[in-house]
C-alpha cells in the first residue's frame, strides 16, 4: 500500500507540475459550456425568428399577390437588401422567375411553372429555402381552395380527417438541442480530457527513461498501471464535472421559453451523470494508455490515442441510424451511458438495474485492460519500444 501511494503520488505531481498540460487537459471543460450556450442561443433564433431573405426575382409584377404574401413573411426583394448584407446575399445568389404568361394561367386555370434557382447544397441556405417554398405551396393552395369556392365545392372536403397532435414529453425533453450536443461532448470529454496525461505518463516516460526505473524497483507492475490510470482519470473526471456544473449556469443565458423547453440539472440528475461518467472516463483513461504503451515513440502514441476520440461520437452516431437496437447495446459501455444520459435529460426516472449493469460491464472491460498492460509491462519488447 504504501509503494502505491507513493507511486499515486508521484503521478499527481507530474501531472499537476505542468500547469500548460493541466489546462490543456481541462479545456473542454471549461470551453464547452460557452460554446453551448453561443450555439444554443444562435439555434433558438434561426428557429424561431424570421429573419428577412434576399431573393433576385424576375417577373415579380406579374405576381403582385404573390409579392405581398413574400413581404408580409419577410421575404424580400434583392433591390431591398442592406449594404453590409449585399456581398452575402449576392453569393447565395437565390432567384425566382415568374413567366410573363402568370396571370393568363392563373385566369385560365393551367398550371403555373415557377423556377427557384439556388446552390441547394450550400447548408445556410437550408432554412430560406424551405421557407421560400412553403410560401409559394401555401399561396398555391389558397388559390385553389378560392377556386372550389367559386364552384360551390366547400373547401372542407379536401380534409376529411384532421390530426390533433397532443405532445406528451416533458418540456426538458424539448431542449434537444442542448442534450444532443451535452451528451456527446461529455463522453468526448471523459476520452479527451486525460489523453494528454495517458500519453505523458505512459510513452513519454519510456522516451526519457523513467519507466526503465520504475520497473527496475521492487514493485508490481499493476501498482504502476493503476497510478497511471487514476492520475488521468482524476483529471478526465474534474473535466468532466466542470463542464456539467458550468453548462447548468451556461444555459441560465439562453432563452429556450421560445421553443417551450426548460433544462435544468437537479442534484439526483448531476449524481447519476456522475455516476456514468466516472466508468467512461477510467475506460478511456485504460484504452489510452493500453495504446499509448503499445506504440513505439511518443509521437506514434499520440496519433493512435488520437484516434480514440471517435470513439464516443461514432458510438451514439451509429444507434441514432438503428431502427431495432440489439440488447446488447443497452448494457454495452459506451452505448449504455449513451442511452441512460438521453433518458435522464428528456426527465425520465433513472434506470438503477441498466446503470449498474453498464458501469460494471466498463469497470469489467477496465479491469481486463489493466491486467493486460500489467502483463506487457513485464516484456521487454514493451519497454524497450520494440513492440
Amino acid at each position: 500500500m504504501i509503494q502505491f501511494k507513493a507511486l499515486l503520488i508521484k503521478e499527481l505531481k507530474e501531472a499537476f507540475r505542468d500547469k500548460r498540460a493541466l489546462m490543456v487537459a481541462l479545456s473542454m471543460g471549461l470551453l464547452m459550456p460557452v460554446f453551448i450556450m453561443v450555439f444554443s442561443k444562435f439555434a433558438i433564433n434561426e428557429a424561431v425568428d424570421n429573419p428577412p431573405i434576399y431573393v433576385k426575382i424576375t417577373g415579380a409584377e406579374y405576381a403582385p399577390k404573390l409579392m405581398k404574401s413574400f413581404t408580409d413573411n419577410n421575404i424580400l426583394p434583392f433591390a431591398e437588401v442592406p449594404e453590409d448584407k449585399k456581398r452575402q446575399w449576392d453569393e447565395y445568389n437565390v432567384e425566382l422567375i415568374i413567366p410573363d404568361n402568370f396571370a393568363d394561367n392563373l385566369r385560365e386555370g393551367h398550371p403555373i411553372d415557377l423556377i427557384l434557382r439556388a446552390d441547394y447544397s450550400e447548408k445556410s441556405l437550408n432554412a430560406p429555402i424551405r421557407r421560400i417554398k412553403d410560401e409559394v405551396r401555401q399561396h398555391s393552395l389558397s388559390i385553389g381552395y378560392k377556386r372550389l369556392l367559386v364552384r360551390g365545392i366547400d373547401v372542407k372536403l379536401l380534409r376529411p380527417i384532421n390530426l390533433q397532435e397532443q405532445d406528451t414529453s416533458a418540456p426538458t425533453s424539448n431542449a434537444v438541442i442542448i442534450t444532443l450536443m451535452l451528451g456527446l461532448y461529455l463522453m468526448m470529454g471523459a476520452f479527451v480530457s486525460g489523453q494528454s496525461i495517458s500519453v505523458d505518463s505512459s510513452a513519454g516516460e519510456r522516451e526519457r527513461n523513467v519507466l526503465e526505473l520504475l520497473l527496475c524497483q521492487p514493485v508490481e507492475t499493476y501498482k504502476i498501471v493503476l497510478a497511471k490510470l487514476i492520475c488521468s482519470s482524476l483529471i478526465a473526471t474534474i473535466s468532466v464535472t466542470l463542464m456539467l456544473s458550468l453548462t447548468t449556469v451556461s444555459v441560465s443565458f439562453v432563452d429556450l421559453a421560445k421553443i417551450g423547453a426548460t433544462f435544468s440539472l437537479d442534484v439526483s440528475t448531476f449524481i447519476a451523470l456522475l455516476m456514468l461518467l466516472i466508468p467512461l472516463c477510467f475506460l478511456a483513461s485504460s484504452l489510452q494508455l493500453f495504446f499509448a504503451f503499445q506504440a513505439k515513440s511518443f509521437k506514434e502514441a499520440q496519433s493512435t490515442v488520437a484516434m480514440l476520440i471517435m470513439v464516443p461520437a461514432m458510438v451514439p452516431l451509429a444507434m441514432m441510424m438503428m431502427d431495432n437496437k440489439p440488447a446488447w447495446v443497452e448494457w454495452a459501455p459506451i452505448s449504455a451511458q449513451s442511452i441512460l444520459m438521453e433518458d435522464l435529460f428528456k426527465g425520465l426516472p433513472v434506470d438503477w438495474s441498466a446503470l449498474l449493469v453498464s458501469t460494471a460491464a466498463t469497470l469489467a472491460l477496465t479491469a481486463a485492460l489493466v491486467v493486460g498492460m500489467s502483463k506487457r509491462l513485464k516484456s521487454e519488447k514493451v519497454i524497450m519500444s520494440l513492440s
